[in-house]
């Protein structure tokens, strides 16, 4: 037997989306249409569903425990909701599902501007401009640029840490041992990680390339880093110092809940794509329109697909 035929949805805007949710533990799948998070809890005659809206979300973090069906990943890449996997409290990022990834127009737009050497350097004093709120030095290459940036950003450390009262060593960690940080370190990269999943989502959504960068180069997320640090001194850095200051219980999950708190605070979804636009318009290079052929391919009943597939 067919499915029937589902409308097309139409994904809500990006700065209209809540931010970022987590998923500790559960099976995720797709329930009469809805997003869902089964927990069994020892009976599988009578599993808990956990709605999750997910049309209405930016990013949703999986931790480790999570287990996704195919449908729900369908269903997400089809609303434009980034599913990325990270470790726990989203201290680490193994993997990202792009709903769509970059449109071809932005994506040869973009690498444009970071292959001419003049026009990245446009790019790059705009990024510096935002981020520090003056304009950077004249005369000055990328790498001088990074090389200032870098010594502004570990005075910046060291003041945070004076004002929260936090013991400071420098920025110092391992990925490949968590616990081996100190407690500063640790709120810092669980912080940043945040950060990182809601700019994600937010380069794909507006067509961009993440691993393409001005600043940062040779990444899968470059272009991601290079947006994100433009806010990261406004938004998770001060609330990293402040939590490591207060010792809690669990800090990890204090940060997580802090960096959610603080994004939606600051309506940081509305501002990325607008800034990226405005970042890369002083490259004074026209943005590219899409090409009136630039449609999807032809697939016969996409959302029905899979049901249709096991019961015919």
């Amino acid at each position: 037997m067919g499915s029937e035929q589902l409308p097309p949805l139409k994904p809500i805007p990006i700065k209209e989306r809540l931010s970022i949710i987590f998923i500790e533990r559960g099976e995720i799948d797709v329930v009469d249409g809805a997003f869902v998070v089964v927990d069994c809890q020892g009976d599988r005659v009578r599993p808990v569903l956990t709605h999750v809206p997910i049309g209405g979300v930016a990013c949703i973090m999986l931790e480790p425990g999570t287990r996704v069906s195919h449908r729900a990943a369908a269903l997400a890449a089809r609303v434009g909701t980034l599913l990325v996997w990270v470790g726990e409290a989203g201290v680490r990022l193994y993997s990202a599902g792009q709903p769509g990834g970059a449109r071809s127009d932005r994506l040869l737009y973009q690498a444009r501007l970071a292959l001419d050497d003049n026009l990245r350097l446009k790019v790059v004093r705009k990024m510096y401009a935002l981020r520090f709120g003056e304009e950077p030095p004249q005369r000055r290459s990328v790498e001088q640029l990074r090389g200032i940036e870098g010594a502004r950003v570990k005075r910046t450390y060291q003041l945070l840490a004076q004002k929260f009262g936090v013991t400071w060593r420098g920025r110092d960690y391992n990925p490949e041992a968590w616990d081996a940080s100190d407690l500063p370190n640790r709120c810092l990269s669980a912080a940043t990680a945040c950060l990182y999943g809601v700019t994600e989502a937010a380069v794909l959504a507006a067509g961009y390339a993440p691993a393409v960068g001005f600043i940062h180069t040779g990444k899968p997320l470059s272009f991601v880093y290079d947006i994100a640090d433009i806010y990261k001194f406004e938004t998770v850095v001060p609330l990293a110092f402040k939590i490591a200051a207060s010792k809690p219980a669990m800090p990890d999950r204090a940060v997580r809940l802090a960096c959610r708190d603080v994004f939606r605070q600051s309506r940081l979804l509305e501002r990325i794509i607008p800034d990226i636009e405005t970042i890369l318009a002083a490259a004074e290079v026209p943005v590219p329109t899409a090409s009136p052929e630039a449609v999807g391919p032809a697939i016969p009943n996409p959302e029905g697909l899979g049901d249709a597939g096991h019961r015919a």
